[in-house]
């Protein structure tokens, strides 16, 4: 068991950017909504092999619902229908080797087949069922009711509010995130790298949630007033997964 600090000098932007992306995509209307929680707590949750990325002392989890569109291959059109839909995913913050990351719980979307391509491909633990992401000026309404491969549920309300000119270190630790972590065949381990512009960020607040996706995923119930953000979204380019192990950093 082991925990990474990497302190306050953190960096908005894309440290590397993909050389060859196999894959773009848009991410808009993107809620943030993370809770603290004991990095112990988190590190019997994920794989052996990883740390876990803390900040101000504690490890976070995320319940970041949003649209993804244009799903797509770079200098290609997007995906019709398939290439679009909403999404909410559960996740946290990890290191290996000392190169940060994206540890996903669960990623809850109302399209079957990009769930199962997901699974075979990057190994990520799509689920499908009812889901529903919408914005009315400041108000970001999303709902989950997850069918397969378990049940679960989720509702939020968020009201957005004014912009951050200058995101804190927690904000930029928690949003400037270039890669996703993933288990493998086996016991083994991959690494995606991501690409996209700085977060255009502003402050918002929860006014509602109804939430087991958390606690499906093997946490305690969430405990404290959470931290919330919201963001208009990005473009994404996504790299080839390679393995990864103990003794070659991605």
């Amino acid at each position: 068991m082991s925990f990474v600090d990497r302190g306050n000098n953190l960096s908005p932007q894309c440290p590397n950017p993909v050389q060859r992306a196999i894959m773009k995509q848009s991410w808009l209307d993107l809620a943030y909504i993370h809770f603290r929680y004991d990095p112990k707590e988190v590190a019997s949750l994920i794989p052996s092999s990883l740390d876990v990325d803390i900040h101000d002392g504690s490890a976070w989890v995320g319940l970041i619902p949003f649209s993804m569109r244009d799903i797509g291959i770079p200098h290609l059109p997007s995906v019709p229908y398939f290439g679009s839909f909403p999404e909410v995913n559960v996740r946290t913050y990890v290191v290996h080797n000392g190169v940060p990351g994206v540890w996903f719980f669960s990623l809850d979307v109302n399209r079957f087949l990009p769930a199962l391509v997901a699974r075979a491909t990057y190994f990520l633990p799509y689920c499908w069922g009812k889901a529903s992401h919408t914005r009315k000026e400041n108000q970001l309404t999303t709902h989950v009711n997850r069918k397969w491969p378990s049940q679960s549920h989720t509702h939020i309300d968020i009201e957005i509010g004014e912009i951050i000119s200058e995101p804190s270190p927690l904000e930029t630790f928690l949003t400037a995130r270039w890669g996703l972590y993933s288990r493998g065949f086996g016991n083994t381990l991959r690494y995606a790298p991501v690409e996209h512009p700085e977060w255009p960020l502003q402050k918002a607040t929860l006014t509602s949630l109804d939430d087991s996706l958390i606690t499906h995923a093997g946490f305690s119930k969430p405990q404290g007033e959470p931290h919330v953000m919201f963001s208009s979204g990005v473009p994404v380019r996504v790299g080839l997964p390679h393995r990864v192990n103990r003794k070659n950093s991605p």
